[in-house]
């Protein structure tokens, strides 16, 4: 059964205590903290060493989200560094990146995301080469949805997958538009991503679509479904995985 929760960030935005109140009754099996504005950094740090033990006995798989609008990266990094130490995945997003240099400090609890289209960098595989050859211990955090919205024939998710599977860490699933706002899939998404459900269930999947306290359990269960789906052999399907499961290979 894969491993699947939510962001904080996407059922309170910035109220990571009411997301993890709403999130405890729920079957969710995983976690992200999420602190995308600096603004929301100094509260999480401050309650995460008293709440860790807590949330390692609810949830199997803890990760952390960077903010993506600071101004001192130094600064930054060492705050991180803390996190990283309690042993949490943290994702960042590489078009932040300015000095690769700094992060490495990171180690393997740095989890590189794949961008959506609005981004100067990150998008495609060979975007993210660049990154993970200047941060050799980086980890992946494949975003699907993100994936579909640069690419919507999913070429550009199967090349990601073939390039750096070997380094993927966790998964983010949503819906994305073109202005990059995340919400609940549609059909035609949930159909989209099938065929790469024996990959991506084999690593947690952190749900990223905005939705309300009455739509979490629905959201939960319909990512289930489509990480359960299984293709017919030799079906699309079928090929896209099972030409992706366990390759990691560093090229196409």
């Amino acid at each position: 059964m894969a491993v699947v929760g939510f962001s904080t960030g996407a059922i309170a935005l910035d109220d990571f205590a009411t997301a993890l109140q709403l999130l405890a009754p729920t079957r969710a099996k995983a976690v992200e903290l999420s602190a995308l504005r600096m603004a929301e950094l100094p509260a999480l740090l401050a309650a995460l060493p008293l709440r860790l033990p807590e949330l390692r006995r609810r949830y199997e798989y803890i990760s952390f989200h960077a903010p993506t609008n600071f101004d001192n990266e130094n600064d930054l990094v060492v705050q991180l560094k803390v996190v990283a130490d309690m042993g949490l995945n943290i994702v960042v997003h590489p078009d932040t990146i300015q000095d690769t240099r700094v992060w490495r400090s990171l180690g393997a609890h740095l989890c590189l995301e794949n961008m959506d289209s609005r981004k100067p960098a990150g998008r495609t595989a060979d975007e993210l080469q660049h990154y993970f050859d200047q941060l050799p211990d980086a980890r992946l955090c494949f975003d699907v949805a993100h994936a579909r919205q640069v690419d919507s024939s999913m070429t550009e998710a199967v090349r990601i997958l073939r390039r750096f599977g070997n380094r993927l860490a966790q998964v983010h699933i949503s819906e994305v538009n073109s202005k990059g706002r995340h919400f609940a899939m549609s059909f035609a998404a949930k159909l989209a991503y099938e065929p790469f459900a024996a990959r991506l269930s084999l690593k947690p999947v952190i749900i990223e679509s905005m939705v309300g306290p009455d739509e979490i359990v629905h959201e939960i269960s319909e990512t289930e479904k489509i990480l359960n789906f299984a293709p017919n052999r030799g079906s699309l399907g079928s090929t896209m995985a099972g030409g992706m499961v366990g390759s990691g290979h560093p090229s196409e």
